[in-house]
This record gives C-alpha cells, structure tokens and sequence, in this order.
C-alpha cells in the first residue's frame, strides 16, 4: 500500500479509503490510485483485513444437494444480492449428511464469514447455533424457523402437496401415491402431509407411500419399479413425487416399461426446475420461487448487520405448474 501510495501521490489513508470506502474519495484521486494498483500488480492481504475487521468479505451458503438444479438456481438468486453488496459467495454442499454440514459450519466459522445462508439437514446443528452465539448472522433457506428469534425464508410445502393432490383428484384418480415419504426432512413431511390432507377429503380415495433410498433421479426409477410391481387393481394411478428428480426418474422408467405417461399414469414432481419443461413429457410441477428465495434470504442476511433489524420469516406460496405428465382426464371407470 505504500508503494501505491507513493506511485499515486497520495497518503496510506486514502489508498486504504480507495479499496474500503471509495465514495469518501474524489473521482480524481480515486483514478490515480486505480491506476497505481494496475500498474503494480497490488492485490490486497485480505487475511490482515480479515483480523482487523473480525470478518471477511464472503458470505457461506450451505446446501443439501448441489446435484438438484432447485439449489442451483436458488444459489444465483443469493449471489445476485451479495455481489451487489461488495461481497462474495463460498458454495458448500452437505448431501444432507450432517456430518458434512458441521464440517462445513465449522470451515466458515475459521474464515470468519459475513454470513451464513443454510438449508439444514434434518435437524437443526447444534453448531449453527454455536456461530450465532459468536456473532455471525445465520438464516434459514428454503426452512421455517423454529421461532420467531432468527430469520428464515421457506415455501408453504403443505398447501403445495395439497394442489398437486387435488389436481389429481380432480382428474379422476383415486389411488395416488406420494413418493419421498421417508425422508426427514421438514419440507418433505409438509408436501407429504398436504397430499395426505387432500386425499383423505376425496371420497373414496386411497394414498400409498413409497420411500426410495434417495430422493434423486435413480429413486425415482426405484419407485417406478416397485409401483409397476403392484397388482393393477391395488396399483396408483398417479403419484406426487417430493422434488422434479424423483418425477423424473420415475418418468423415464414408466417410458422404459411401456406404461404411457399421463394415459396409464400421471406424474406431478416438485420444485419446478427447468428440467420439468423439457423432459420427453413435459411434467407437471409445483413451482417454488427458487430465485426469489435465495434472494430474499440473502437481502435478510445482509440486514442483520445493520441496527434495529427485526428478525423475519416470510413464506412464500407456491404455484402448480400443469402439463403434459398429469392433462388426461381419468374415467372413473377405469
């Protein structure tokens, strides 16, 4: 800095002004230190930044499946808001092991991060508890908070599962299944709960559960498997899968075993991601607002520093996407 400094004609201060506080510094001089920096190759040591100011310039965001496109997008939605800050993005993934996530919790802590944005396994880690005691603002993505004492954004999964379910119902099924039951996972239980809601009011309608190893593409191909192996007179007619991956998966095995997709079987997925439109039958969805969710978690984040900030929990309502994998009107008859 000293040399840059001495390059541009100016105090330590204001170089130091220039990289921190740049509006404080007039056009003029803020351009000849610019120009001093190229000219060096000055990179400033963030890490002695870091130690005096107590945190660094990245925010950490944590998520449960870096391979599901629904956090990808979520993840563009964050980034969107942190650039604009000044700020920069660490992307951690935890593949919803907790063990990954307190590894991850415990990294960022050591970096000292502005923030952490997180969509929790299925119980809440004690270790993001234990960052918030040390002062690092913490919000929940894509989760309800406990209480009304952190910020948290999330979806009303429950009246999700409800549309789809009810969108089946009225299209004449009455043996559905919900696929993703075993999962832990808050979100999940809320869809599951929403379908259950739904088609226990339909008269003369039946839910059964499947729970694949995983709620990925190949669960979803395992779930196909196991309902195709039902006696038709027992066998759904429709399921409601808990994320696009798994509708998807089942799709493509349903295609693969000659069962015509909506005619012999419909498909609702969840989440809504690209995929869901261009897959070989485009699949009806519950869409999630991915980007506005990260979005809206990240500007909380970016609030907590400030004074007189009120922690907030909105939640957003979601919207059924219908299309091809669930249009065809079921006879009762059949």
């Amino acid at each position: 800095m000293r040399d840059v400094a001495g390059r541009a004609g100016v105090s330590v201060g204001t170089v130091s002004n220039v990289l921190n506080r740049p509006e404080t510094v007039s056009e003029g001089t803020r351009q000849r230190v610019l120009d001093a920096i190229a000219d060096l190759g000055f990179v400033r040591n963030e890490s002695a930044r870091q130690l005096r100011a107590g945190s660094s310039r990245t925010v950490g965001l944590v998520v449960l499946d870096i391979a599901n496109p629904f956090f990808t997008d979520v993840a563009r939605g964050v980034e969107e808001v942190v650039e604009a800050a000044g700020l920069s993005l660490i992307l951690c993934n935890t593949d919803d092991r907790r063990e990954r996530e307190s590894a991850h919790l415990a990294v960022l802590a050591e970096q000292r991060v502005h923030g952490v944005l997180i969509t929790p396994t299925a119980e809440l880690n004690d270790d993001i508890a234990a960052l918030r005691a040390r002062g690092v603002p913490v919000v929940l993505l894509d989760r309800r908070a406990a209480d009304t004492h952190q910020c948290a954004v999330a979806t009303d999964d429950v009246l999700g599962g409800r549309l789809a379910a009810e969108h089946l119902v009225e299209r004449g099924h009455r043996r559905i299944a919900f696929v993703g039951g075993h999962a832990e996972l808050p979100q999940v239980r809320e869809r599951h709960a929403g379908v259950a809601a739904a088609v226990d009011e339909a008269p003369g309608s039946e839910l059964t559960v499947l729970s694949p190893d995983e709620l990925t593409v190949a669960g979803g191909r395992e779930a196909a498997s196991r309902i195709i192996g039902i006696p038709a007179a027992r066998r759904p007619t429709a399921a409601v899968c808990a994320n696009d991956l798994i509708a998807l998966g089942m799709l493509q095995e349903m295609v693969r075993h000659g069962v015509s997709v909506p005619d012999d079987f419909a498909i609702v997925g969840y989440d809504d991601i690209e995929f869901a439109a261009a897959a070989a039958v485009p699949l009806s969805s519950v869409r999630k607002p991915r980007h506005e969710l990260g979005r809206r978690a990240a500007q909380l984040l970016l609030d907590e520093a400030r004074d007189g900030h009120r922690h907030e929990q909105p939640v957003f309502e979601p919207v059924l996407v219908v299309r091809e994998s669930s249009m065809v009107r079921r006879e009762e008859s059949r």
